[in-house]
C-alpha cells in the first residue's frame, strides 16, 4: 500500500490543509480537529482504499486506518503542515467536556506507544521471574525493570511535555514543571519530614512520581500564564523572561496546591470505583466490560487513561482488569467468524483481525471489519465482555501494570488465575455465540401464499455485475493488499486485465471518480455500490496512463466505456495492474456468488448479488 498516495487521499478528502486545525494519532486513528466539517467528504473517505471506517466524536473527525496509522500520519505531515498544533481561534469550540476530553485524549495518544512496550516488558519480567528464568536480585532484572519503569515514574515530566503543546504552551517548559516534582532536593524533603514551607507557606509533601491529574492541572494553569505574560512582556525579554517567571510561580504553586488537590482527587476516583466495587463487584464489572466496546468504537476509551493510570500508580487497577474482557471478547468473536464462515474470503478477515487482537490487543479491524459488517454479532460481544468484566469484578482482580490487554498481557493483572478464567470465558463466549447461532444478519423471508405466486416467479431477488474488464480472474484474498484481501471494503473478485479499457459494470450513476482516473464507483439502478480499483497503489500514479470517460455524477449504461488505461506503461512504472472489483455495500446481500470462469471478456457475467 502507497502511504503516501493515501495521505494525499485523505488530506483532500477532509477538506484540504486549510481546513484541518490540527492532527494527531492513537493506535488505530488519524484524530483530525477540522475547522469546517462540512468540508470534509465522509462517505467517499469510507470507501477510500485503506481507511476502515470514519467516526465523529469528541469533537473530532477520526480517520480509522488500522495499524498502519503511523506511517501514514507520517506521509501527512511531509506533504501538509497539519500536525499537533494549538486549536487557532477560528476552530470550533464545541461543549465544555468534549473539549476536556480532547485535550486529555490528545495528551495521552503520543505516549501510548511508550507506556504499552514498557508495560509488556513489565509483564515479561514478571513470567521470567515466576519461572524462574531470571532473578530478581540479578543485574539483569534490575536494568531492564529500570527500562520498564522509566516511562511511567518520570510520567509528569512526558505530560508535561504533551499537554503544554496540545494547549499550545512551551512543550519544555511543561516538562520542567513536571521534572520539579522529581527533582532530588525536593523528593529528599519527603525522606525527611511529611511538611516544609515556602516563604512561610505550609507545603504538604507528597510523591509525585507516576501521577497524573497534579501535572494536568498545573500545566494547564500555566498555558494561561505564559499568553498573559506575553501580552505584558516585551518580546525582546520574553525568551527568558516567560519561562523563568512560569517555572518560579507555577511550581511552589503545584506543590502547595495543584499537587496536593490533584492527588486527592485521583485518590477519591479510585475510592468511588473501590466502593462501586465492594458494594457490587458483579454489576460494576458487567458495566464496564460491556460498555468498553461502545467506547472503544466512538473513539472515547483513551480519555479513561489518566483514571487507570491513577489507579496503578496506587497499587493496581480493578477498572482495568475489568474492562480488559472486552478486548478478549472481540477476538473471540474473530475466532468464531473463522470457524462459521465458509466463504474463504471471510475466513481470512477473521484470522487476520484474531492475530492482533491476541498479540497487541489491538482490535479495531475486528471493530469496524466485522461487527460494524455483521451488526447481529454485538450482542454476543457485549454478553460475553460483560461476563468476563463481572468475573473480574467479583473477585477483586487488578491491573498491576500498564499493557494492551491481550493473551501476553495476562501477566499484567493479579490474581493471574482469576485473570485468565474471565478473560477465558468472554474469548469462548464471544467465539461459541459466533459459530452457534452465526454471524450474518438473517433476512426476512417473503411469505406468499401459493394462489399469488404465479409460475416461474422467484422467491428470491438477484441482481446480476457484469465484468468490466477483459482478463485472468482472481480470488480477492490473492490481491497483494491487506484491505482488499481481508475483504475490510466488502467481498467481490479480482481480475487481471489484459485490454486496458473499464466499461460500466450495470446500469447505473457514477458515484466515484478519483481524480486520478485510477479507481471508479458505480451505484447500479438495484443499489449495488461497484467500486473498480485499477491496480494496486496506482494513485502514486497521480493520474498518469488513466484517462476517464466519464465524471462523476454520470448517469451510464451497463458496457459504456469509463476509463482507459496503459497496461504496459503501469507495469513499467512497477505496478501491480490487478484490479479488484469490490460490491462495497456487501452487508445488503445475502450472497455474493462469484464466476467459476478463470479467464473473463468484458462484459460478461461476474458477480451474482442474491438479496
Amino acid at each position: 500500500m502507497s502511504y503516501n498516495g493515501l495521505a494525499k487521499d485523505i488530506v483532500r478528502l477532509v477538506g484540504g490543509e486549510q481546513n484541518v486545525s490540527s492532527l494527531v494519532h492513537c493506535a488505530t486513528r488519524l484524530r483530525f480537529k477540522l475547522k469546517d466539517r462540512a468540508k470534509a467528504d465522509k462517505a467517499t473517505l469510507e470507501n477510500l482504499n485503506g481507511v476502515l471506517s470514519v467516526v465523529e466524536s469528541g469533537g473530532q473527525f477520526q480517520v480509522v486506518v488500522g495499524s498502519h496509522v503511523a506511517d501514514v500520519y507520517k506521509e501527512i505531515t511531509k506533504i501538509a503542515n497539519v500536525g499537533a498544533t494549538a486549536a487557532s481561534s477560528d476552530e470550533p469550540k464545541g461543549n465544555i467536556g468534549a473539549r476536556i476530553f480532547e485535550v486529555i485524549s490528545r495528551s495521552f495518544s503520543p505516549l501510548l506507544g511508550a507506556l504499552a512496550g514498557a508495560g509488556m516488558l513489565k509483564a515479561l519480567l514478571t513470567i521470567l521471574t515466576m519461572a524462574g528464568l531470571l532473578s530478581a536480585k540479578s543485574g539483569t532484572y534490575f536494568i531492564l525493570s529500570a527500562a520498564g519503569n522509566a516511562v511511567f515514574y518520570f510520567l509528569p515530566i512526558f505530560l508535561g511535555i504533551t499537554l503544554a503543546t496540545k494547549l499550545g504552551a512551551n512543550p519544555y517548559v511543561g516538562g520542567t514543571i513536571g521534572a520539579a516534582l522529581l527533582e532530588p532536593n525536593f523528593t529528599g524533603l519527603l525522606a525527611a519530614a511529611k511538611s516544609t514551607d515556602f516563604i512561610g507557606i505550609p507545603v504538604i509533601l507528597m510523591d509525585y512520581s507516576s501521577s497524573v491529574f497534579p501535572v494536568f492541572i498545573a500545566v494547564s494553569i500555566y498555558a494561561v500564564l505564559e499568553k498573559f505574560l506575553k501580552k505584558i512582556i516585551h518580546k525582546d525579554l520574553q525568551m527568558f523572561l516567560v519561562p523563568m517567571l512560569s517555572i518560579a510561580i507555577i511550581v511552589p504553586l503545584t506543590v502547595i496546591a495543584f499537587g496536593p488537590f490533584g492527588v486527592n482527587v485521583g485518590n477519591a476516583i479510585g475510592a468511588a470505583i473501590d466502593f462501586l466495587s465492594t458494594k457490587s463487584g458483579i454489576l460494576t464489572g458487567a458495566v464496564v466490560g460491556a460498555g468498553w466496546t461502545f467506547l472503544t468504537l466512538f473513539g472515547l476509551h483513551w480519555g479513561l487513561v489518566p483514571i487507570l493510570l491513577d489507579q496503578l500508580a496506587h497499587g493496581g487497577s480493578p477498572l482495568f482488569a475489568m474492562l480488559a474482557a472486552a478486548p478478549l471478547a472481540q477476538a473471540g468473536l474473530a475466532l468464531g467468524v473463522f470457524l462459521r464462515a465458509k466463504d474463504k474470503n471471510v475466513k481470512t478477515l477473521g484470522a487476520s483481525t484474531l492475530v492482533p487482537a491476541l498479540l497487541s490487543g489491538v482490535t479495531e479491524p475486528i471493530l469496524y471489519g466485522l461487527m460494524m459488517r455483521y451488526k447481529r454479532t454485538i450482542p454476543y460481544v457485549i454478553i460475553a465482555a460483560a461476563v468476563g468484566g463481572a468475573i473480574n469484578g467479583m473477585f477483586g482482580t487488578k491491573a498491576v501494570v500498564y499493557a494492551f490487554p491481550s493473551a501476553l498481557s495476562i501477566p499484567a493483572f493479579a490474581p493471574m488465575g482469576i485473570h485468565i478464567i474471565a478473560i477465558g470465558i468472554a474469548f469462548a463466549g464471544a467465539a461459541l455465540m459466533a459459530v452457534l447461532l452465526g454471524f450474518e444478519d438473517k433476512k426476512q423471508k417473503e411469505v406468499v401464499s401459493d394462489n399469488k405466486v404465479e409460475a416461474g416467479q422467484p422467491l428470491v431477488k438477484k441482481e446480476a455485475i457484469v465484468s468490466p474488464l477483459t482478463g485472468a480472474i482472481k480470488a480477492l484474498n490473492e490481491v497483494d493488499d491487506q484491505v482488499f484481501a481481508s475483504e475490510a471494503m466488502g467481498k467481490g473478485i479480482a481480475i487481471e486485465p489484459t485490454v486496458g479499457k473499464v466499461f460500466a459494470p450495470a446500469d447505473g450513476v457514477v458515484s466515484i471518480l478519483f481524480p486520478t482516473g485510477h479507481a471508479i464507483g458505480i451505484t447500479s439502478e438495484e443499489g449495488a455500490e461497484v467500486l473498480i480499483h485499477v491496480g494496486i497503489d496506482t494513485v502514486q500514479l497521480e493520474g498518469k496512463y488513466f484517462s476517464p470517460k466519464v465524471q462523476q455524477g454520470d448517469r451510464v449504461k451497463k458496457g459504456d466505456l469509463l476509463v482507459e488505461f496503459d497496461i504496459e506503461k503501469i507495469k513499467e512504472a512497477g505496478y501491480q495492474i490487478t484490479t479488484p472489483v469490490i460490491i462495497t455495500n456487501t452487508s445488503q446481500y445475502h450472497e455474493i456468488v462469484e464466476t467459476n470462469q478463470q479467464r473473463i471478456e468484458a462484459k460478461e457475467g461476474l458477480l451474482t448479488l442474491v438479496i
